[in-house]
């Protein structure tokens, strides 16, 4: 009987690491979807490697998602649209759940949003609201801190779809 038992525990341990190996590979080889255009089929995508080439925008700032001051990296948003020439004058913006908001290109910011890629120096896994997570410097101006501004915090980004 505990022959029977560590060889199943053995079978177990082997499915799990494989589970985690193959988990940890599709995440670091996610990335963020864009369609530049209502009316183009074309996506183009972007792996983490690819926005860090951009410049990065950093700033230290408190959410009412995390504890205390939290230091945030990324791409500005706005420069990513202008990078594909983007066309169209809202951004719908979408979560791996499916959750969707839409924000004018307008309120677009050099600064703000950011596609924060890093949380604290660290690459922000699924699980810690990665691997790419729309941010502002809520701490900056009061126009970050209403529930406009804190709905467009989309965490767990995956795709851009530029619309209208």
């Amino acid at each position: 009987m505990a022959a029977l038992t560590r060889s199943r525990i053995s079978i177990l341990s082997v499915v799990f690491a494989t589970l985690f190996a193959s988990s940890a590979a599709s995440q670091d080889g996610m990335a963020l979807q864009v369609v530049p255009s209502a009316t183009s089929s074309d996506i183009i995508e972007f792996s983490r490697e690819t926005l860090d080439a951009f410049d990065q925008v950093e700033f230290t700032t408190t959410t009412i998602w995390t504890d205390g001051d939290t230091h945030f990296s990324g791409v500005s948003l706005k420069a990513l649209l202008e990078s594909i020439d983007a066309n169209g004058s809202t951004i719908e913006m979408v979560a791996l759940n499916d959750y969707a908001v839409t924000m004018p290109i307008s309120d677009l910011e050099d600064g703000a949003p950011i596609i924060a890629t890093r949380m604290d120096g660290n690459i922000m896994s699924v699980r810690d609201k990665g691997p790419f997570w729309v941010v502002f410097p809520y701490d900056s101006d009061t126009k970050y801190s209403t529930e406009v501004t804190y709905a467009r915090s989309i965490w767990q980004l995956t795709r851009l779809n530029i619309i209208d």
